[in-house]
């Protein structure tokens, strides 16, 4: 993580690549609040890269800085050669700290001209230099503005440097993701104040003790999560080099049952809805799946058995904090109602198959629920003298607590020998000599364009890319999704007031896009690819990049008789296709075309 955004105020320059808190972390107490207040009292100058211009970007920014979606790597490398040319970059801070940068700081055994300075400079394998005039060609921004952005981050002392998670969710988003956090690297900004790793935003937490369910795991076999589909169609073909598989060679049998508790990733937020609804019809595959939740939702329509938990207001609970820059605070959510109907808790349904398996006295301890809630908060005041006691919480509701700016690795950039980092060299690693040796093992079955392993963050240029793109005539519109006002991820999808007429689902497209294609703002257009067509209304704005649309995540998928997501999930469109390392989600790649219905 990178510093936490209430210290921006120590910054002399702000830089979020795809970073978004106004639309992302929407909560009043949130960093929706605290980047504002921030930039209220203290005026740091912020530049935002997305290719959106998102309501942070217009809310927060100096400058938004538009990009073709999967092309920050590149953006950086552009950056970086200026860096490097005019002296701009911190050698001093990359010799003690990092590994990788130039030949003289390379792992043993690590190829020549192999390190980030080579790449840059068209030393390494490709042979190219990557000037800014060569970012400009893929990233669709101006060499000039590539300079002058790298000069203000070289001489803006601290410059705090952020990345949301939009770049990493791309066929080439591990690459991404290390090409921002080693800017961070160059500009000599990390574990200091109004600095910041180029991570995502940390943020001040409270020392909570959760003490239930605190036994280990003894299954340590793990995949993906977005491997999931996989694991249920061909799980005894994955192993370890294919398909991402740690703890163990390979699987042996593919998953057979699936429980999806309060969420709606079954179907409605997994990639490529059409082919994931395949799979789970296929009953030779997954053969029981269970579903509990307090909504019909789309992921509970494939479901065998429907179990209908309890909401907030039915049952006691600590509601844990997260992302709220320097405030901690923690709730606890009082039962106000009775469970209606047949509705039973999460944890009384778990007690009840834990009490059949002959294990419900472990499992539950021998505490209630509510036992469990009053434990956890006693057992925390061990951590927190000053929280209230359960009593006390209950009457107060919520209790809060003003803390410290997150300044992570301070402590390694203080001694680096006696906080070594949890890497293989202790150090950052630009090189990564294990990503090295894992381009010559790792294999990728039914590989397409991208799909490698670099042992340095290069940009990658992938399947459905900014590059095919412009080669593609049949889908030539890159499409991306952004969080919505009207729903937190697909929550809230299915009230009709905020789903049909205070925030009715559309697709953002540039204006000369939708002059191109007949367009006029709120016209119903299609937008289809290979995998799936939705109909939605057409936003024609300029707050886009030309060459890219965005269609906002969480609708809930609804396909008429001819097969058309009327309900305009972007999920209809993306696919199943895992990014080549983390096998993540590369949900923002993909490649569509629209037209008027």
């Amino acid at each position: 993580a990178s510093n936490s955004l209430d210290d921006a105020k120590n910054a002399k320059l702000q830089v979020m690549f795809g970073n978004n808190p106004l639309e992302t972390r929407m909560s009043g107490g949130g960093e929706l609040f605290v980047t504002q207040r921030v930039r209220e009292e203290n005026g740091t100058k912020t530049i935002i890269i997305d290719p959106r211009y998102s309501d942070s970007a217009q809310l927060l920014a100096d400058e938004w800085i538009a990009l073709r979606p999967g092309t920050d790597a590149a953006l950086v490398a552009g950056i970086a050669h200026v860096l490097i040319t005019e002296n701009l970059h911190d050698q001093a801070f990359l010799d003690k700290y990092c590994v990788g940068f130039d030949e003289d700081h390379m792992p043993e055994g690590a190829p020549k001209n192999a390190s980030y300075r080579s790449y840059i400079e068209g030393k390494g394998e490709d042979g190219v230099e990557k000037t800014p005039e060569w970012a400009a060609k893929i990233t669709g921004i101006p060499a000039n503005t590539i300079r002058r952005l790298a000069r203000e981050m070289g001489t803006a002392k601290p410059c705090a440097i952020t990345q949301g998670w939009g770049p990493q969710r791309h066929a080439n988003g591990e690459n991404q993701a290390r090409a921002v956090f080693t800017l961070a690297a160059m500009l000599d900004h990390i574990g200091v104040p109004g600095g910041g790793t180029g991570g995502r935003e940390a943020s001040f937490g409270l020392p909570m003790v959760y003490p239930f369910n605190s036994t280990e795991n003894p299954v340590e076999t793990s995949i993906s999560v977005f491997s999931w589909t996989d694991a249920v169609d061909h799980g005894e073909q994955m192993t370890a080099t294919n398909g991402g598989v740690r703890g163990k060679d390979k699987l042996d049998v593919p998953i057979k049952m699936i429980w999806q508790y309060a969420g709606n990733a079954l179907t409605n937020q997994h990639g490529d809805i059409n082919r994931t609804v395949e799979i789970l019809r296929d009953e030779s595959k997954a053969e029981l799946i269970v579903v509990s939740d307090i909504q019909m939702t789309v992921s509970a329509r494939y479901a065998d058995y429907l179990l209908p938990d309890l909401s907030t207001a039915e049952q006691e609970d600590v509601i844990q904090e997260g992302s709220s820059g320097n405030l901690g605070y923690t709730i606890l959510a009082s039962k106000a109602i009775e469970p209606l109907y047949d509705c039973r808790s999460i944890y009384w349904v778990c007690s009840e198959i834990a009490d059949r398996f002959g294990v419900k006295d472990k499992f539950t301890e021998g505490r209630t629920q509510e036992e469990w809630v009053e434990y956890t908060i006693e057992e925390s005041r061990k951590e927190i003298p000053e929280l209230p006691s359960y009593a006390q919480l209950r009457d107060m509701g919520i209790w809060k607590k003003k803390g410290e700016s997150v300044i992570p690795l301070a402590d390694f950039r203080e001694d680096p020998e006696a906080n070594p980092l949890d890497t293989p060299s202790g150090k950052i690693e630009i090189y990564s000599q294990q990503l090295a040796e894992m381009a010559e093992t790792w294999e990728f079955p039914e590989a397409k364009p991208g799909d490698k392993l670099t042992a340095l963050p290069e940009h990658v240029d992938t399947w459905e890319g900014a590059l095919e793109a412009r080669e593609n005539k049949d889908y030539p519109l890159q499409c991306i999704s952004h969080h919505f006002k009207g729903r937190t991820h697909s929550s809230y999808g299915n009230v009709d007031w905020l789903r049909d007429d205070a925030h009715p689902q559309i697709v953002w497209i540039n204006t000369l896009d939708a002059e191109k294609r007949g367009i006029k703002n709120d016209d119903l257009v299609i937008v289809r690819n290979d995998r799936g067509r939705i109909r939605i209304k057409a936003r024609v704005t300029s707050r886009i990049a030309p060459g890219v649309v965005s269609v906002p995540q969480g609708a809930w998928y609804n396909p008429n008789k001819d097969g058309i997501d009327i309900g305009g999930s972007a999920n209809t469109l993306t696919s199943l296709h895992p990014s080549p390392l983390a096998k993540g989600n590369a949900q923002h790649t993909a490649l569509v075309e629209v037209e008027k219905a």
